[in-house]
This record gives structure tokens, C-alpha cells and sequence, in this order.
């Protein structure tokens, strides 16, 4: 009986791959010198995918007939073709919940980073210029207004957080959800009415582009916004125009439109903070993570019910 082989497109979180190492064949496809053809050669044989950001395609589906689950080992699936999954039987899962706290103190830090200017005052010391002037002062928390776009877990979590500084918080999504915030059903009309504007909602085709041109003009000379969704849900050339004819007060990011490329642009800007996608990028939330991944192929491959399917109507 042939061994049944999982194709990882990416490493995997710490111990990820270890665990499956022990009862299945493992293709480390970024290892390969031609990854083409090492997919070829044990196409038949391959019954689960991995993949951390990666993309997953129709063609790749299609190149792997006996393909049973694509275990995503993030919260977002965007870069998986979930309609072409589930057109073809192939079960998606991805790791919900667990990533939910690190990624809203990634918002809180990155927003403290940028309005209390941590990046250029370490850069200020570092180039000697303390003892020759003065450095500029920033802006604190409190008292300021939050306006979250998309108050789901991570949304929930950075308000509670947010709210501990001191901070009035309000919201913008597809509905009213039951929590103690005023509720914005217009995007711009929130962002004019806000001092930070922090994205915490999915990725996909329903917000790409979602913060535009426009919605930066509402949020003003004084505003500051705050990625930690996905780079898609912010048309990215609209916010570099913005930052540079001084429409917004600055930008912190943790993701972008086409990871890992990050536009030079960025890199000149004062007012902006740059993370590497790091949301979740703990030891403990990132071993969880893989535990996950583990979870959902075990649970496939041995014919029950896995804990974390993503569906078309899990979408909607």
C-alpha cells in the first residue's frame, strides 16, 4: 500500500511537521529543486496540503487528484480557492481563536509605537542626536476615538484593550453586533469621527480595497491607521499618496497587498511603522497553531470530523 504523503508548501509552525513526520511521508516542497516535478512524481500519493500563506489554486487541486484536505495553518483563507475546494470535495481547514490575543496586542503595541514615535526616537539616539536638540513629542491614547473596521474576535480584543487606555471606541462592519460601542454603518463617516482607524476584519474579495482614497481624506491630517487584517483591505498606492501630501498623520502596518514585498516608499516615511506580518508570530500561539494543523489532517485522514472546516457558507 502506497504511503500516504503530504505536500507542505511551507515550513509549518515549531513542530508542525515533526508531528506528522511520524506517521506520514512528508514533501517539503521548498526544498526541491523543481517543485513541478517533485508534485508530479507523487501526485497519486498526496492526501493533504499545507500551507501557512502560500496559494492554493484550482490547478494545484487539479494537479492532485486523491487530495482530501487543505489544512491552512492561519486564521485568514484568503489565499486559498475555497469555492474550487469545495467544487472538487477537498475539506479546508484553517487555525481560528488562538491567534486572537497576540494579534490585538500587536495593535495596541503598533499603535503606541507610532503615536509615541518609539521607531524615530530610537533612530534619534542611535544617530547621536540627543545630546545636540530636543525630540519631538507625540501623542497619547487617551482620550482619543478608535474606530475598528470589522469587530469580530480581534476586533473585540483590541477594543478591550484599547478601552483600558483610556480610548472611546466605535465600530464599522456589515452589521450591529451586540457590544457596548457605537455602531457606523457608513466607513467614511466613522473615519472622519476618528482619531485611529484600526483594521481587524477578514481579507477576500468582500474589503479588498475596502480603505481607499477617500476613506483616508475622512480620516484626516490627524489620523492614524492601524493594519493588522490583510494587505488587501487597503488599496495600497491610494495610502502611499495619503502619507506623502500629509492627508493622514501616519500609518502602522503589519501586512500588505503583496507579501513579502513591501514598497520602497515605505521605507523613506518617518510616520510610518513596518512589521513583518507578526500578528501571531509568538512561540506559543505559533506551536498552537501547528498543534491545529495537526488536529484537522488527523482528524480527515482517520474519517472523522475535523475541528476547523471552512465552508462557502462559513464565508457568507
Amino acid at each position: 500500500m502506497a504511503t500516504k504523503t503530504i505536500l507542505a508548501l511551507t515550513p509549518g509552525h515549531p513542530g508542525q511537521l515533526e508531528a506528522l513526520d511520524k506517521d506520514y511521508t512528508i514533501l517539503r516542497l521548498w526544498k526541491e529543486r523543481d517543485a513541478e516535478q517533485a508534485i508530479k512524481e507523487n501526485a497519486s500519493n498526496i492526501v493533504a496540503l499545507t500551507t501557512y500563506l502560500a496559494p492554493v489554486r484550482a490547478n494545484l487541486m487539479d494537479a492532485l487528484p486523491n487530495l482530501e484536505i487543505i489544512a491552512g495553518g492561519a486564521v485568514g483563507f484568503d489565499h486559498i480557492d475555497i469555492q474550487a475546494a469545495q467544487d472538487r470535495q477537498i475539506i479546508v481547514t484553517n487555525t481560528p481563536d488562538v491567534l486572537t490575543d497576540d494579534t490585538a496586542d500587536l495593535g495596541i503595541t503598533l499603535m503606541l509605537t507610532l503615536m509615541r514615535r518609539v521607531v524615530e526616537g530610537d533612530a534619534f539616539i542611535r544617530a547621536g542626536l540627543w545630546t545636540k536638540t530636543g525630540f519631538p513629542l507625540g501623542h497619547s491614547l487617551r482620550g482619543k476615538t478608535l474606530g475598528i473596521v470589522g469587530m469580530g474576535a480581534i476586533g473585540s480584543a483590541l477594543a478591550e484593550r484599547a478601552n483600558a487606555f483610556g480610548m472611546h471606541i466605535v465600530y464599522y462592519g456589515p452589521r450591529k453586533k451586540d457590544v457596548p460601542y457605537p455602531y457606523f454603518d457608513d466607513l467614511a463617516s466613522m473615519a472622519a469621527k476618528c482619531d485611529v482607524l484600526a483594521l481587524t476584519c477578514p481579507g477576500g474579495q468582500g474589503t479588498k480595497h475596502l480603505i481607499d482614497y477617500n476613506v483616508l481624506g475622512h480620516l484626516g491630517q490627524k489620523g492614524y491607521l492601524i493594519n493588522i487584517a490583510r494587505g488587501s483591505v487597503v488599496k495600497q498606492d491610494d495610502l502611499l499618496v495619503a502619507l506623502s501630501n500629509k492627508i493622514i498623520a501616519g500609518a502602522a502596518l503589519d501586512v500588505y497587498e503583496n507579501e513579502p514585498n513591501v514598497p520602497d516608499a515605505f521605507f523613506v516615511m518617518d510616520n510610518v511603522v513596518l512589521t513583518p506580518h507578526i500578528g501571531s508570530a509568538t512561540y506559543e500561539t505559533r506551536t498552537r497553531m501547528g498543534a491545529m494543523v495537526v488536529e484537522n489532517i488527523r482528524a480527515c485522514l482517520n474519517g472523522k470530523a475535523v475541528p476547523n472546516p471552512v465552508t462557502l457558507e462559513h464565508i457568507n
